[in-house]
């Protein structure tokens, strides 16, 4: 029997989480997978043991107050490896969390795959090497990552990204504007605050803040909002109600509301990356607590923090970061945005962007490196019995 444990600790990686689940799952119908993540690994067939919705936290600061609970997952993650004895661990993302985790599984005999592989190039390019030493496979999803751990030795492939397979829009035009609220002649901006309890709380009040400022100089603009699975609908319905703007709440089918958008308002993450493959702009928001903040721009060696403007390697969607990010340069920003040359050169700019993703097939080429990894470590122990006996 084949086991796969899973972790994947943000709603980004639950979505890798479930894609990848859902291939093993078609080359391997009997393999166990297991671990952390959320809805879309679930539904995929894979036994979530640990919710995404309880362990996702971002910022220096903040992770220091979650430490107690961090270091109960990690005893549980012990556990679970020594109760279920997996094949493979395979990483999703959230770093801080996970290349820990690697370690202790690579000290248990465990093979280690690194899917969403921490970001050294943004970092510091020296902490490829920690990554190697607990990792035995990366699935690298950027061509500059592949250059980088290759440099320090990395066993790596280059497998495309993820987002190529999964973000595709399903339902017919028609029926995604009638979902969205898209109305002829009218703009539609999307207003994604954050997959985080602590996005929502810092953004969320500052982008509703921007969209007045909005729909007082441009009244025929109208907002939707996509609910990120992480988040309680209460979370946005009751700040969206106070602000006594008209902004359609959507639940599910994300990727069509994306493509009949024109513009969005969002915090920097994943989200961006999928709304690039939608061909919608996105105007890039970050903020964090003062000290977080202080700490990443010591550390954080690349000029840009947007996803798209990263993989296109320029300025190509504006960012506003911490004091930066008020509701009247959001605001400001968003409407030079919407000036007909400026989107124009945008929409050529995301294409730039989805072509150098690679070809679609990323997500099948992970399962079938993962059951590749699975076969070999049983094997190995199969050998080390035998030469033992």
């Amino acid at each position: 029997m084949t086991r796969i444990l899973i972790s994947a600790g943000e709603a980004s990686g639950d979505l890798h989480a479930g894609a990848v689940t859902r291939a093993i799952k078609q080359l391997n119908p009997a393999a166990e997978v297991f671990g952390m993540g959320g809805d879309c690994m679930r539904d995929a067939g894979g036994e979530v043991l640990f919710d995404i919705k309880d362990h996702s936290v971002m910022g220096f600061v903040e992770v220091m107050k979650k430490l107690p609970d961090i270091w109960k997952l990690r005893s549980a993650f012990i556990d679970l490896m020594e109760k279920r004895q997996p094949d493979v661990l395979l990483t999703i993302d959230y770093p801080g969390f996970n290349m820990r985790l690697a370690r202790l599984a690579k000290e248990r005999g465990i093979k280690v795959v690194s899917f969403i592989a921490p970001s050294a190039w943004a970092w510091r390019p020296s902490r490829a090497a920690g990554v190697v030493k607990v990792v035995d496979k990366i699935a690298s999803i950027f061509p500059f990552e592949y250059d980088l751990y290759k440099s320090y030795g990395a066993d790596i492939e280059f497998v495309g990204h993820p987002l190529v397979d999964t973000v595709k829009p399903s339902l017919p035009r028609r029926e995604a504007e009638e979902l969205a609220g898209k109305r002829f002649g009218h703009p539609l901006i999307l207003l994604m605050p954050g997959s985080r309890e602590m996005e929502i709380q810092r953004l969320l009040p500052v982008i509703l803040e921007a969209a007045k400022i909005l729909k007082q100089k441009r009244p025929e603009l109208d907002f939707a909002m996509p609910r990120a699975v992480t988040i309680a609908r209460e979370k946005l319905e009751g700040p969206v109600s106070q602000a006594g703007l008209d902004i359609k709440l959507t639940e599910g089918h994300n990727y069509d509301v994306m493509s009949v958008a024109d513009f969005a308002i969002a915090t920097s993450g994943t989200v961006t990356l999928e709304a690039a493959l939608c061909g919608l702009g996105c105007e890039i928001l970050y903020r964090s607590s003062p000290v977080s903040f202080w700490i990443a721009k010591r550390v954080v060696e690349i000029p840009h923090i947007g996803l798209p403007n990263i993989v296109a390697g320029r300025l190509i969607e504006p960012e506003l970061l911490q004091d930066d990010c008020t509701p009247e340069k959001i605001a400001a920003a968003a409407l030079k945005l919407l000036e007909p040359e400026r989107y124009k050169q945008l929409q050529h700019d995301l294409r730039e962007v989805k072509e150098k993703l690679g070809e679609p097939g990323a997500v099948k080429r992970v399962a079938e490196l993962v059951l590749r990894m699975a076969r070999q470590n049983r094997e190995q122990h199969l050998l080390a019995d035998k030469n033992e006996n």
